[in-house]
């Protein structure tokens, strides 16, 4: 499958919010944290509604109107959206959300989004969260150097998140 990576349009707010949830289910069901599929989909499933719908196509819509403030962009497999990166530049830069789907995964698409991200970043600091027991993310920041800070967060009081900050040395394009 060819992927395609590309601004979003305000019509893909509804596939962004799928990708969204279907990302979450796929990713953090964690019985130890006692996160499953009824929690995601009540901290989650908004994402899908009339209401997440619409806040994404502003967020789409906002992006494409101040892009030196909101990035966002979208692989397309086909005519499906089967992962998303968006970020912002206030007084730093946040990198989030970024979900690829399962079957979008390990063929370099994200590190090809990643890539995207950065060369908007600038060489600024970036900043993200991460859920802890995500390795397969930690491992995938690190190697587009990311380290992490060492501060945690519960969010919603159950899904542990640590924070990652980029490390402009190892940066791969800063070799």
């Amino acid at each position: 499958m060819v992927h395609r990576i590309e601004a979003p349009r305000p019509d893909d707010a509804a596939s962004v919010g799928r990708v969204q949830l279907t990302a979450w289910l796929q990713t953090y069901p964690n019985e130890d944290a006692g996160i499953d599929e009824t929690w995601i989909r009540e901290q989650r499933g908004s994402a899908v509604t009339t209401e997440g719908i619409a806040q994404w196509r502003e967020f789409i819509d906002e992006a494409a109107r101040h892009p030196e403030r909101l990035f966002c962009r979208v692989v397309r497999s086909g005519a499906e959206i089967t992962g998303v990166l968006c970020g912002r530049r206030d007084a730093s830069v946040t990198l989030g959300p970024m979900y690829l789907l399962n079957e979008a995964q390990g063929q370099g698409i994200g590190g090809q989004l990643m890539g995207e991200f950065l060369l908007w970043a600038d060489g600024a600091p970036v900043h993200l969260w991460v859920t802890e027991y995500n390795g397969r993310a930690i491992r995938f920041y690190e190697r587009h150097g990311f380290q992490l800070t060492g501060e945690r967060e519960l969010w919603r009081d159950r899904l542990p998140n640590v924070r990652m900050a980029s490390d402009l040395l190892r940066r791969p394009e800063a070799r």
